[in-house]
């Protein structure tokens, strides 16, 4: 007991200060158990500088932006006034190059890209770019100045027939189109180049451009294989929106005159076919009882 007394009033305020450090340093061991070489923890990692990261982000903004333009969507530059006032010399447009992966054709009515078909660019010459304009237009930041592409309104697709006589319009299995909306002003639908009737193959298209006296389109190169038609393949895509300049923003849709009835051939016979298909049974089946009928009698 006196040893016990004499132990406890040898240092009665050393025990709070050693139980405070002790709970202390024990906290501070606690805390700090990963940070601690004997604990065995680990470092935490330094974040990386930005400049460190910079050309990662520019790598993968560049990945990205060449798949989209592979697959997605790409800008084209307009080289000719042979699409006014729909499309002006100088305009960017974004051309949807994803609905054709799903098998979607060309309609009629839409604006669409397409490469050369051959010999509708062979006295064209093209600009050469610098390596700045090949590396932009090959990522897709930029219209490329070294591809033969062309740009057109497409008037009719594989099956139709499609005609336009002097003075007359442009007509698609019979029905005439109503192209004021779209024509450029003072032109006539194809007085400078009549032409047809034109059975358009199946797999291909006929093209012209809305400026109709400034135009090489389809009606130009019916000489050609296809007599001026154009095979799906060698679409591009579709024009969907002028992108550029601000001031020249629009949406490109399909002319209401490209939806009147009657205008799709296999449309208009449709109703007629399914009428007889659902017919043609009932007859059998009337036709078996009668004779059912007389057999027995």
């Amino acid at each position: 007991m006196a040893v016990g007394a004499r132990s406890g009033h040898d240092e009665p305020e050393d025990r709070p200060e050693r139980s405070g450090s002790q709970g202390e340093a024990s906290v501070g061991r606690t805390e700090s158990d990963g940070d601690s070489p004997d604990s065995g923890g680990k470092a935490p990692k330094k974040q990386r500088s930005f400049w460190k990261e910079l050309p990662l982000l520019i790598g993968i903004a560049l990945i990205l932006a060449l798949l989209i333009k592979t697959f997605l969507v790409q800008a084209f530059s307009i080289p000719s006034d042979s699409m006014q006032n729909t499309l002006q010399r100088g305009d960017r447009v974004l051309v949807d190059k994803l609905t054709p992966w799903f098998g979607s054709e060309p309609e009629r009515g839409e604006v669409v890209v397409f490469h050369d078909p051959g010999g509708w660019l062979e006295d064209t010459v093209t600009p050469e770019p610098n390596v700045a304009q090949k590396f932009l237009s090959f990522i897709g930041l930029m219209p490329s100045a070294e591809e033969k592409d062309l740009i057109k309104r497409v008037i009719a697709v594989g099956g139709d027939t499609v005609e336009c006589k002097k003075n007359g319009p442009v007509t698609v299995n019979g029905k005439a189109l109503d192209e004021k909306s779209f024509i450029f002003a003072g032109d006539t639908p194809c007085n400078d180049e009549p032409f047809g009737p034109i059975k358009v193959p199946d797999g291909r298209i006929w093209v012209m451009g809305d400026h109709r006296s400034n135009s090489l389109d389809s009606r130009y190169h019916q000489e050609l294989p296809g007599q001026g038609t154009v095979s799906t393949d060698e679409v591009v895509g579709r024009a969907v929106v002028v992108a550029w300049p601000i001031n020249r923003w629009a949406t490109l849709p399909v002319p209401g005159t490209f939806d009147q009835p009657g205008l799709n051939a296999a449309a208009a016979m449709a109703p007629g076919a399914l009428g007889v298909a659902g017919a043609l049974p009932l007859v059998l089946w009337r036709r078996r009882r009668l004779t059912r009928g007389h057999t027995a009698g």
